[in-house]
């Protein structure tokens, strides 16, 4: 799999972040985007030891209350389509699906067993997806999703559209995007400041460690607070 336009040292300084910081830093190098470009809604995260994945989304949507309308052939043809999509450079590659199902999603498991064990061997770090997973225990190593919900069967479920603009949980996807993700969510790192990210990071630590230094002092009052403010305002 082909190498994507954000650098492998700047994809690597974003691993080391937490999707939570990477959220911070993106008010300070895109502040446009406070707002929005992540998700809202709460996911369950299968694999909550797992160190934040980074990687350029591959998108679909599903459906699983009932059968799809495509013939045999036609299905096995979409089913082939979307493995091609997410085999495609560059990588490594963030799976996020939306489930079309309404006020029944999550009715039926695209995720399971064999589909983390098929995408992780087409360079996929793991799935961002409002619909269900299953076979926890089964899951690819190393592979994290990120889901609606837990359920037990995959029902009737089959793609419907495969590499258009999702939204997963409040969270607005395209092909390509760079997702940054862990247990607390998921988030779209534009790439025109995906560099600057790790160096806002490291600008809001410095001072937030102002803050927490004077808070976990033993004599901490509010004149201590308001001092640690006023240092705060002074680091740039």
């Amino acid at each position: 799999m082909t190498e994507g336009p954000i650098g492998a040292a700047v994809l690597a300084a974003l691993r080391e972040l937490d999707t939570p910081t990477v959220c911070n830093a993106l008010e300070i190098a895109a502040p446009e985007r406070r707002g929005h470009g992540y998700t809202v809604e709460p996911l369950v995260c299968a694999r909550t030891d797992l160190p934040p994945i980074v990687g350029y989304a591959r998108t679909a949507t599903i459906r699983a209350m009932q059968p799809s309308q495509d013939d045999p052939e036609t299905a096995k043809a979409k089913r082939l389509a979307y493995y091609t999509h997410v085999a495609e450079g560059p990588g490594p590659t963030v799976t996020v699906i939306q489930d079309l199902d309404g006020g029944r999603i999550g009715y039926g498991a695209f995720w399971g067993e064999v589909n983390s064990n098929i995408h992780k061997g087409l360079g996929c770090l793991g799935v961002v997806t409002d619909g269900s997973i299953r076979d926890l225990e089964d899951i690819a190593d190393g592979f994290q999703l990120l889901a609606g919900r837990v359920g037990p069967s995959h029902a009737h479920v089959h793609l419907v559209d495969v590499g258009g603009t999702v939204n997963v949980a409040g969270m607005l996807v395209s092909p390509g995007d760079l997702i940054h993700a862990d247990r607390h969510g998921a988030v779209v790192i534009p790439a025109n400041v995906a560099a600057e990210v790790p160096a806002a990071a490291e600008l809001i630590a410095r001072r937030e460690a102002v803050i927490l230094k004077a808070a976990r002092s033993p004599d901490f009052d509010i004149d201590k607070l308001k001092r640690a403010m006023a240092d705060q305002a002074e680091i740039h």
